[in-house]
C-alpha cells in the first residue's frame, strides 16, 4: 500500500541548470521522486501543489534569494514543517550558516560537498518524515477509537442515553448493543487519562523536529497498550 511518506518526494531549488543535474545525481539513488524548482517563486509554487519530505535550495539565486525562499516556506502553514537545507559555494559570508538557521533552514551545506554527506543528511529527513507520518497515523487511530468505542459512559456513537436503540421496556439498560458492560467511574478514570495522554501526544508530533522519534514511538504503544487493556477488561 501507498503511504504519504512513500509518495512525498525532494525538491531541489537551483537557477543553474548544471547544479539541478548534479543534484539529481546524487539523490536519484534514494528511490524517492527529485522535483526540480529554478526559482524561489517557482518552489513555493510546487510545495503548494504537492508533499515533499525535505527541500534544497540554493543561495544565490537572482530575484528571491534562498534566505528569502526559506523564509516564505516557513510563513505558510501549509509548509513550515518541511526541512530546508541551504547550499551555497565556499566563498561566501561567514554570517550566510548563522542567517540560514534564523530562517528556520534545519542544515547548511558549502560547495563542493561529499555526495555521500548530501545523501546521508537528506535520507535522515526522508526517515523522519516516514516516522512521522507514521506516528500521526497511530495517533489518529487511537483517537478514532477512543471517541467511536470508548466514550465516557461506555455509551458507543448512536446509542441512546438510556440503552441500546430499540431496546424495549423491562430490558436491562446497562448493556450497549455489543454487549459490553458500561463503564464504571475507575474505567471512566482511565479513559480520560489515556485522552490526555493522546492530546500530549498530539502537541509532541506537531513539534517532532526536535523530538525523541523513539519515545514518541514508546508512547504510543504505550496509548494503544492501554486501549487493549480496556477493552479487555469490558470484554470487547
Amino acid at each position: 500500500m501507498t503511504t504519504a511518506s512513500d509518495t512525498a518526494g525532494i525538491l531541489i531549488v537551483d537557477d543553474m541548470e548544471e547544479n539541478l543535474v548534479a543534484l539529481e545525481a546524487v539523490l536519484g539513488s534514494l528511490s524517492h521522486r527529485v522535483v526540480r524548482a529554478r526559482s524561489g517563486e517557482e518552489a513555493l509554487k510546487a510545495m503548494l501543489r504537492e508533499e515533499f519530505a525535505v527541500v534544497l535550495i540554493d543561495v544565490l539565486m537572482p530575484g528571491m534569494n534562498g534566505f528569502e525562499t526559506a523564509a516564505n516556506i516557513k510563513g505558510l502553514d501549509q509548509t513550515k514543517d518541511v526541512p530546508i537545507i541551504l547550499l551555497t559555494g565556499a566563498s561566501v559570508d561567514p554570517n550566510y550558516a548563522y542567517r540560514g538557521y534564523t530562517v528556520g533552514a534545519a542544515d547548511f551545506l558549502i560547495k563542493p560537498f561529499d555526495p555521500w554527506l548530501l545523501r546521508t543528511k537528506v535520507n535522515v529527513f526522508l526517515e523522519l518524515h516516514r516516522k512521522n507520518q507514521q506516528l500521526a497515523a497511530q495517533a489518529d487511530q487511537l483517537k478514532r477509537l477512543l471517541t467511536s468505542e470508548n466514550r465516557p459512559g461506555g455509551e458507543p456513537a448512536g446509542t441512546a442515553p438510556g440503552g441500546p436503540r430499540g431496546a424495549q421496556e423491562g430490558e436491562e439498560p446497562a448493556t450497549v448493543a455489543s454487549g459490553t458492560p458500561e463503564a464504571g467511574p475507575g474505567e471512566e478514570r482511565r479513559l480520560t487519562d489515556i485522552t490526555a495522554q493522546l492530546a500530549e501526544l498530539e502537541l509532541l508530533l506537531r513539534d517532532a523536529r526536535g523530538t525523541d522519534q523513539s519515545n514518541l514511538a514508546d508512547r504510543v504503544a504505550e496509548l494503544e497498550r492501554s486501549v487493549g487493556r480496556l477493552m479487555t477488561s469490558r470484554g470487547g
